[in-house]
């Protein structure tokens, strides 16, 4: 509940003042308001990059911080347990390899329909996914580097850090102290992450990201291994789209599927599945199976 206010009060304050913007840069509202000149600021792909990265900080980094800094005493959000350079160079290969298998289950999922009883929630799925797409095309399809930089920022480094701090940081550990079991704590923080996305039809591959995100916390106690798999998922689509703007190809081209052979689907989940295994005997995780209460200062991922 704490978290849900911090987040209300924190975001609704500085995107308020976010979008006080461009009231400042005209020098009132009726200036703003007049000849569309809203709509032609607003559309200015920098002030998007601005609106993004302050939006995604103030949801998500500055309430994680905010309720860090009031459980200081009991809880520890972010825990940073040294571990091996070993485990980032096999979380980048599991992504790698599994991409095939994601692509098999991102292009299931655009094709999702629902029964036509949920017809009208279905063309609202579909409206906010379209809108999504559009802004989303306007930001990556870029040809500059300083473009591509801007992107890596915004869309890859910042988002990578603020969502993991507030999602596998703050709200799993939340939910596993709630529900006890951690598999079950990941789940319903998976799903959350995918939701509040609103992108639909690519629910089911985000929930397995975000699944995958919250056991790499918990097999290894270490915040940073989570963020380094987020972004190093952000800046490939990033780079990619980067090099296909630069080679004249289209965001359409850029979203379409590439098939693979049935032998390649199962490659990439058995070679996943066996680098999965491999984190966790790299990690070191001591894991445990009961919801005990923590003493002062123990990271909820550190148990007996």
């Amino acid at each position: 509940m704490i978290l849900l206010i911090l987040t209300l009060v924190i975001s609704f304050s500085v995107q308020l003042l976010l979008l006080a913007i461009p009231i400042f840069k005209q020098g009132s509202l009726d200036l703003l308001l007049a000849d569309g000149a809203n709509f032609n600021f607003i559309q200015d792909s920098w002030y998007l990059y601005f609106m993004l990265a302050g939006g995604s900080i103030a949801t998500f980094f500055l309430p994680a911080l905010a309720l860090q800094h009031l459980e200081k005493a009991q809880e520890i959000y972010f825990p940073k347990e040294r571990q091996p350079v070993q485990v980032y160079a096999v979380v980048f290969l599991f992504l790698l390899a599994f991409n095939p298998t994601m692509s098999l289950i991102s292009e299931w999922n655009m094709q999702m329909k629902l029964p036509e009883l949920f017809k009208n929630l279905e063309s609202w799925m579909r409206a906010q996914e379209d809108a999504m797409a559009t802004l989303t095309e306007k930001l990556v399809m870029v040809v500059s580097w300083e473009g591509l930089l801007a992107n890596l920022l915004v869309m890859a480094i910042i988002p990578a850090i603020v969502e993991e701090y507030y999602f596998r940081g703050v709200l799993q550990n939340i939910a596993q102290r709630v529900v006890v079991n951690p598999h079950l704590a990941i789940f319903i923080t998976a799903v959350i992450f995918s939701v509040i996305h609103l992108q639909f039809y690519g629910f089911f591959p985000r929930l397995l990201l975000g699944v995958f995100f919250g056991y790499l916390l918990w097999w290894s106690n270490n915040i940073w291994i989570p963020i380094f798999a987020h972004f190093v998922n952000n800046a490939s689509v990033t780079i990619i789209a980067f090099t296909y703007a630069r080679q004249g190809k289209t965001y359409q081209d850029l979203m379409s599927m590439e098939s693979y052979s049935i032998f390649t689907y199962i490659a990439s989940f058995i070679i996943s599945c066996g680098l999965g295994y491999l984190i966790v005997r790299l990690s070191n995780k001591k894991q445990g199976k009961d919801g005990t209460k923590l003493d002062k200062g123990q990271d909820i991922y550190q148990r007996n």
